[in-house]
């Protein structure tokens, strides 16, 4: 029987987060709450339908729900789950969402061998757009083409409980990814990603025992490995625990870059008759030395040609280092067979420091270029939670599928350090840069903000004909509440308190089995922006704007292999400068519309197929002034192919090869559409062999990513210009105790 899920938000005292205070809250809780459960159901539970009891004709309840701690099975060749989180309404049959999704499996993140999620979910979508940069400052994807923020994917289902910058993927066990805006789904994201949400499954014991050792290797001298342990305790194996320890350390395939990620957590679980409960627990830290950093060009200087594609455009002394800590608890509670109750409680901090290139510009056409360098700090406080009841209901000929949430999220954000250092300017060549010394740190506090986002939802399924017909509907309430304090006095100097509505549907029917056709309308939500300080409404803030989507798509599951195709348009407005009133104003908009094919499955018993294509026109339809109307925006390709191919070879038992391609179109890197950079195709190769060694079952590895060795350009954030990742080989053995 399946349950429902309810997150709850509990201010806590404003304090530092201690990890090790916080596991033993969690361990202290977790107990409490089941010895609780335990005692309430030593009662017999009397039937709810006695024989021979008169049944009213108005209204009944009846079905199953589906609990979020009953992941949806996975689908043929194992890449990708048949469903997924669809938000507040909950795990979701892919062919009975009226969406599109896709959940990647915790075997698909471990073949891919890889170090963060944008190498998962931008592999073979090709709805998600990546500019191929490696050793960055945090993790950079757009979807739908609309850029992501890296800091608004869930955790749980939880805004700001995941790593903020960079988040190695070994303690969780599915990667989802829901394509549009879901401001009723989860809410406003606190970065006010539009194109797309990603959640982010922790791993939970398996009935079988699991010891697994992995070893890495990433060239040039990158070492690593990986221990994931799970038990379960009990009787009835009711207790589970989930242990995974990440250590990578060395070079780089790009020159004089050096990347280390730490990664340490506790997945705890108790699965009781009608009480679930879990508590997840995590420390990282992910340290650059040489970070990848992008450049800009001058007025009037071309594009000029890539450099080697090892070469560092950011001195060898520059670093950004992240250390997050994190901590989650959930509690499902079945108040009756068609009734579940849920509550979650998550908190986590950031600890972040940079120091290194801000701005860098070319200047001339021979590649000289001039950096200003600068230092930051930040402490990054957050807490989220949501609490809700889901529900089935039966009226008349009509089924409903209920659920009532409401969720909260609140941060609290110091930032230290300056943004250009004094008389550390350099100049060099992207061709063969070289550098100065390292400038003297210093971090002066700058700023204090702090920010709070509640909102209540309200979705309701309704569904006839054997349910294949599926109508949602839905509605949340959304406020947003940031103060900003000054760094001096501590007094407050701004206040931001606005809220909005945001209203969705969206209609599935199911033609047969195998084939769903699907058509949505929902918005998303960003936190309005505030006038700069060089605007002459400076301090002026604006309501939270919405983005809008419309949608129509089909599915067919062909058996082993299934088959989607979409197409959208999004609506987001956008704000802009004056030049000539210098007033800050919000009446810019950017529409993006789109088709997308995708696949995946195993057409044949030995061969894996996942990949698409996907065409967007990210269109400025309202700008300042009316200059660049009808203009491109910048930073996304119109046009993007991938492709995926497992074949497991009669030749050896138990040997794979693997294969991977990725093209798209050029990408324009000035709003008038003047300049812009060609498109490019990346391939990689790769093998994976199981086997045995002494009883023991082992998984050998291998794979070569930018297999040419190809220099390209791509559209980092926060500058126009970036080195794609050299070509770069990956090992590793896995061995199961």
């Amino acid at each position: 029987m399946s349950h429902c899920h309810f997150p709850t938000r509990i201010a806590p005292p404003r304090a530092v987060f201690a990890l090790n205070r916080t596991a033993t809250a969690v361990h202290a809780v977790l107990l409490t709450l089941a010895m609780t459960s335990l005692a309430a159901h030593a009662e017999t539970i009397p039937d709810e339908k006695e024989p021979g009891a008169s049944t009213l004709p108005a209204t009944m309840v009846e079905g199953h729900m589906a609990t979020p701690a009953d992941l949806p099975p996975g689908y043929a060749g194992g890449q990708v789950a048949y469903g997924s989180r669809v938000g507040l309404l909950g795990n979701k049959d892919f062919m009975e969402t009226p969406f599109s999704t896709i959940s990647y499996t915790e075997q698909y993140i471990a073949d891919r061998q890889a170090q963060n999620i944008t190498q998962v979910i931008a592999a073979t979508d090709p709805s998600v757009f990546s500019n191929g940069l490696t050793g960055t400052f945090s993790e950079n994807y757009s979807i739908r083409g609309f850029a992501s923020n890296i800091s608004d994917v869930m955790m749980g289902g939880l805004f700001g409980v995941a790593p903020y910058y960079r988040i190695s993927p070994e303690m969780y066990e599915r990667i989802e990814v829901l394509k549009g805006p879901s401001a009723l789904l989860n809410g406003m994201p606190p970065g006010g990603s539009v194109g797309g949400a990603v959640n982010l499954v922790p791993k939970r014991a398996g009935d079988e025992p699991l010891t697994r050792l992995t070893g890495t290797y990433m060239s040039d001298a990158q070492f690593g490995g990986h221990l994931d342990v799970g038990r379960r305790f009990g009787e009835d194996q009711q207790f589970g625990v989930r242990f995974n320890g990440v250590y990578r350390d060395g070079d780089g395939a790009i020159n004089h870059q050096r990347q280390k990620a730490e990664l340490t957590s506790l997945g705890l679980d108790w699965r009781g008759e009608r009480v679930r409960l879990s508590a997840d627990l995590y420390q990282s830290e992910d340290r650059v030395r040489g970070q990848n950093r992008g450049i800009n060009l001058a007025s009037g200087v071309a594009v000029p040609k890539p450099p080697k594609a090892d070469t560092l455009l950011n001195p060898d002394w520059a670093y950004v280092q992240t250390t997050d800590r994190g901590a989650i608890v959930r509690g499902e509670f079945d108040l009756g067979d068609n009734l579940m109750a849920y509550a979650a409680y998550g908190m986590s901090t950031t600890h972040y420091e940079y120091s290194g290139t801000m701005l860098a510009k070319v200047f001339n056409d021979a590649g000289d270029f001039e950096t200003s360098m600068g230092q930051l700090k930040m402490d990054l406080e957050k807490t989220s939670g949501e609490v809700g009841l889901k529900g089935n209901l039966q009226t008349g000929a009509i089924k409903h599928q209920w659920t009532l949430n409401a969720t909260h999220y609140g941060d609290t954000q110091k930032d230290y350090g300056r943004r250009s250092v004094p008389g550390a300017d350099w100049i060099t060549n992207i061709y063969h840069p070289q550098w100065g010394p390292a400038a003297a740190k210093s971090f002066p506090y700058i700023a204090h903000t702090e920010s709070r986002l509640t909102s209540y939802g309200l979705a309701d399924t309704l569904s006839v004909l054997e349910d294949r017909v599926q109508l949602t509907l839905g509605v949340r309430r959304q406020q947003v509440l940031t103060d900003s304090f000054s760094t001096s006095t501590g007094a407050r100097t701004n206040r931001y308190d606005e809220g909005a509505t945001t209203p969705a549907a969206a209609l599935l029917v199911k033609v047969t089995d195998r084939v769903s056709v699907y058509a949505n309308y929902i918005e998303g939500l960003s936190e309005g922006a505030a006038a700069p300080m060089t605007a002459k409404n400076f301090g002026d803030v604006f309501a939270p704007y919405k983005s809008k989507q419309k949608e129509v798509g089909i599915k067919v599951d062909l058996g082993d292999f299934t088959h989607t195709l979409s197409l959208y348009e999004i609506t987001r407005p956008s704000s802009y400068l004056d030049p000539d009133t210098n007033i800050f104003s919000f009446g810019g908009e950017q529409r993006n519309r789109g088709v997308e094919w995708g696949f995946f499955g195993a057409p044949r018993h030995d061969v894996r197929l996942m990949g698409g294509v996907a065409h967007v026109d990210p269109k400025i339809t309202k700008a300042q002034g009316g200059t660049n109307e009808g203009k491109t925006a910048i930073g996304q390709p119109r046009l993007q192919g991938k492709l995926g191919v497992e074949w497991d070879t009669p030749v050896v038992e138990g040997l794979t090869l693997t294969a991977n391609a990725t093209s798209v179109s050029k990408q324009y890197i000035s709003a008038d559409n003047a300049q812009s950079i060609p498109g490019y195709t990346v391939y990689d190769l790769g093998t994976r062999y199981s086997t045995g060694f002494a009883g023991r079952p082992v998984t050998l590895r291998a794979g070569v990513t930018n297999v040419t060795n190809k220099a390209y350009w791509g559209t980092p954030l926060l500058s126009s210009l970036g080195l794609g990742a050299p070509r770069t080989v990956e090992l590793s053995a896995s061995v199961d105790f």
